[in-house]
């Protein structure tokens, strides 16, 4: 295919190098530090610092992930009306712009709410903490105005040769990301009092999206006019370009598509309800401070990326993509575990190597189950396949987020002692791993491959009648 490209276009595309690959990665980094901003320090913030409940707190911060859908409407429109002649980097950095005046607002809306909840929740309080899930859902259209194109553009300047190394410089750009977010937040946020706080806040609320939009820049400028092969192409049905209704149809087109999604729900759900909840748990339970706490994240990035590439160089040759998702799931049980016995025992140490040790098989479980989900999907229909996944994962993620707020918020009811406060949470994800081996074991390879392709073919061929 790509010798005939070659051989036969007039003017053949420049192939994209390691370098550019390393470069697009720099936006990725800077959603690894603006994920860690968000879901690192503002959650510990409202539920540790300004004791809004864990539910109401969650529930305004998973907004930016409730309104996922919309990734679909703006990568149609990066695809039909181009800006400046341009269909992915206008889009890419009007979205990024925007972000970082939506984040400002959002703060010093947090700011206010805390200030009501102070006195007592009011008219005023519910008031304000619809504003700032507002807030937060514009936050998230900006987020997938500039993360859609992206993605897009990712697929526009590569081939199917180079992608897959592409998207993995990507996606470990984004640990990577965390792991610098979280270094600089513990440096910045250390030896904070009551006094200080709101002040530190609002800098690192304003200094991060500014340097990330700078990295945004570096990243795409000029890459789409060279490397862009999208006027070039068929106008095949893209990823960005199914509607939710076929998405939701295809999750569930056959048997085996809606088991293997269901196990991809569960899993997704149990890996993330400790969102909101990890950093207010060293804050409470281990008493650290807010720096030390926001340092926790840098332990998960470190465990995520080894897991990562120790996975697809050792474990999935060796046992297969299934048996190293199971092997994922049950490793993220156990640390759930152990970060609940860390509790009991107060050992802060114990805490950084449990949080290690998750981030660990959360790269090992991710590795597996998106390289088995690869492995299970029609090369024909793969971009609509791998779309609807991100979609029903987006959801995932943000019901995860509202799911562990709302725990803890019944812990806090059940019990007296903050370790089994917090540990209800952990130990739901435990049980959840445990749920989605059982799904995963019961997904036949084979009977998908044998008749994923041709439901999903149909429901396509439906949607575009």
């Amino acid at each position: 295919m790509n010798s005939d490209l070659t051989d036969s276009s007039p003017t053949p595309f420049p192939k994209i190098n390691l370098f550019t690959m390393f470069r697009l990665g720099l936006f990725q980094m800077g959603l690894g530090m603006l994920s860690l901003l968000t879901l690192g320090v503002l959650n510990q913030v409202m539920i540790s610092e300004l004791k809004i409940a864990g539910t109401i707190a969650a529930a305004t911060l998973a907004m930016y992930q409730f309104v996922a859908p919309a990734r679909i409407w703006f990568g149609q429109m990066s695809d039909a009306k181009p800006i400046g002649g341009y269909h992915r980097t206008g889009y890419i950095w009007m979205g990024m712009a925007l972000q970082i005046i939506c984040l400002s607002l959002a703060v010093k809306v947090m700011w206010q709410l805390g200030a009501s909840v102070a006195e007592g929740w009011t008219g005023s309080s519910y008031a304000w903490a619809g504003l700032l899930g507002l807030m937060f859902a514009l936050y998230g259209l900006c987020i997938s105005a500039s993360s859609t194109p992206f993605a897009a553009l990712l697929v526009d300047v590569s081939d199917e040769d180079d992608r897959s190394k592409l998207v993995g410089i990507v996606w470990s750009m984004l640990m990577v990301g965390i792991v610098i977010g979280a270094v600089t937040g513990e440096k910045l946020l250390k030896g904070l009092t009551p006094e200080t706080l709101q002040g530190a806040i609002d800098r690192l609320c304003l200094v991060v999206p500014i340097a990330v939009f700078v990295l945004c820049l570096l990243a795409t400028f000029g890459v789409e006019k060279k490397y862009s092969r999208f006027a070039d192409r068929t106008q095949s049905v893209r990823d960005d370009q199914i509607t939710l209704r076929s998405a939701l149809q295809i999750l569930t087109a056959s048997r085996q598509t809606g088991l293997f999604f269901t196990f991809l729900l569960v899993m997704t759900i149990s890996l993330f309800m400790q969102q909101p909840v990890l950093e207010p748990y060293g804050r409470e339970v281990f008493g650290m401070t807010l720096g030390e706490s926001t340092g926790l994240n840098k332990f998960w990035g470190y465990g995520t990326l080894i897991g990562l590439g120790f996975t697809g160089f050792m474990l999935v040759p060796r046992l297969g993509k299934q048996r190293v998702a199971m092997l994922g799931c049950f490793i993220s049980s156990g640390c759930f575990i152990l970060i609940i016995l860390s509790g009991f025992t107060k050992n802060q140490a114990l805490l950084e190597l449990s949080v290690l040790l998750y981030g660990f098989g959360s790269g090992v479980l991710t590795n597996g189950a998106v390289s088995l989900m690869l492995d299970l999907t029609a090369a024909e229909t793969a971009g609509t396949f791998i779309g609807a996944w991100g979609l029903a994962q987006a959801i995932a993620q943000a019901t995860a987020t509202v799911t562990g707020g709302a725990l803890l918020d019944v812990g806090r009811r059940l019990f007296q002692a903050k370790t089994l406060q917090f540990g209800l949470v952990f130990a739901c994800e435990a049980v959840g791993m445990i749920v989605a081996v059982w799904l995963l074991s019961r997904v036949d390879v084979q009977e998908f491959r044998q008749r994923a392709k041709g439901a999903i073919v149909s429901v396509l061929e439906n949607e575009l009648n």
